[in-house]
């Protein structure tokens, strides 16, 4: 959809017998221009007979971080206490956020619930954000907190260094707040949530979405003890290694370790588990298939690795969906990510399914 398509299609969601005159004056174009863009979106499908009758085709709604990533890249090796030249990229971020852009790329209609604030970085999430085709029509807007904001710092291989986070804005998306949206979410075929957010929002979502699937992607160690009580809601887990070891309490560096790690999660009521390792590749495990599939090839070159796991997330998410068999969805999640590390920017404009296809046919030639 273009822009002003969905501009209209939000004010159709709010008032399904809204005239095209008022939605004309609403967006200060002309009449016949509004008509215009209704026939484009009937003809789309996207509305369907009188009285804007939209049209109930399966979304995916992704709910929890989205804020303004600063990266920084030195032009050569990282010199510690010291000025470097280098680059600095600002673009959007967040977990939930990235992984909504990665999937409306990948050609899903995607409805993203996040906090932002009445600030510059605010209007810019949202201005992309749709322009890459994420619904933002759920996004809450404060007026009494800056917009999330990541500063990365990269080092000469492109691997993050160190970064900071500023997510207070976060802590806004209480219970009360996304009850609002509750209606949607529970007609979503898919919901994905981080671990950004509070304590109290992630038990409402699990237990007021226990009967659809829940995607959870554990963001870090700091916030991974969020989800631990509520695993029995839990139908995919995305994980670093450090992360599954806070949540399950044991070891999750080797293969063996990984697996008693796995059937812990499924005794809870996880049905599929994913933790990245990094270079050595993804441990997957649905109860009947474990293993680890390694990278495939040497080392890819890496310009920009903080947007690979969200990438790599979206691409699992995108298997299900299209009810792929586990290893097709771990090989397309996988180039999924490899082609993101391949951008400066957080999100690579490049990505969609035929370049992810594309980027597997030659690295699992």
């Amino acid at each position: 959809m273009t822009p002003r398509e969905q501009e209209i299609l939000a004010l159709v969601r709010s008032d399904p017998l809204i005239s095209q005159a008022d939605i004309a004056t609403r967006l200060g174009i002309s009449r016949s221009a509004v008509a215009g863009h209704i026939m484009n979106l009937t003809g789309k499908g996207i509305i369907k007979g009188r009285g804007y009758v939209l049209a109930s085709d399966p979304f995916v709604a992704l709910v929890g971080g989205a804020n303004m990533d600063i990266c920084a890249a030195p032009a050569s090796r990282l010199r510690m206490h010291d000025s470097n030249p280098g680059s600095v990229v600002t673009s959007p971020g967040g977990v939930a956020r990235n992984m909504a852009e990665n999937l409306a790329r990948l050609g899903v209609d995607c409805r993203l619930v996040a906090a932002v604030g009445a600030d510059h970085h605010g209007d810019l999430l949202l201005q992309q954000g749709r322009a890459a085709g994420i619904d933002m029509d759920a996004v809450l807007r404060f007026g009494d907190a800056q917009t999330s904001t990541y500063v990365s710092l990269l080092d000469e291989s492109g691997d993050m260094h160190v970064a900071v986070n500023d997510m207070l804005i976060v802590d806004k998306l209480q219970p009360d707040q996304l009850r609002t949206h509750e209606q949607m979410l529970r007609q979503a075929s898919l919901v994905v949530l981080d671990t950004n957010l509070p304590d109290a929002s992630i038990a409402y979502l699990c237990e007021t979405l226990h009967d659809r699937p829940l995607f959870v992607d554990a963001v870090s160690v700091a916030n991974a003890h969020r989800i631990r009580p509520h695993l029995a809601a839990v139908h995919t887990l995305k994980a670093g290694s450090m992360e599954a070891e806070e949540l399950c309490g044991m070891r999750c560096r080797t293969e063996t370790q990984l697996v008693k790690a796995a059937r812990k999660f499924h005794r809870l009521g996880t049905s599929r588990v994913f933790i990245s390792l990094g270079e050595k590749g993804i441990f997957y495990s649905d109860g009947n298939e474990a293993g680890i599939e390694p990278v495939p090839g040497a080392r890819p070159d890496v310009t920009n690795a903080n947007g690979a796991g969200d990438a790599q997330f979206a691409g699992i998410a995108y298997g299900w969906l299209n009810e792929w068999p586990l290893m097709k969805t771990i090989r397309f999640a996988m180039s999924a990510a490899g082609l993101a590390m391949s951008h400066r920017s957080t999100i690579n404009p490049d990505m969609s399914r035929a370049s992810v296809e594309k980027h597997l046919a030659a690295v699992y030639a």
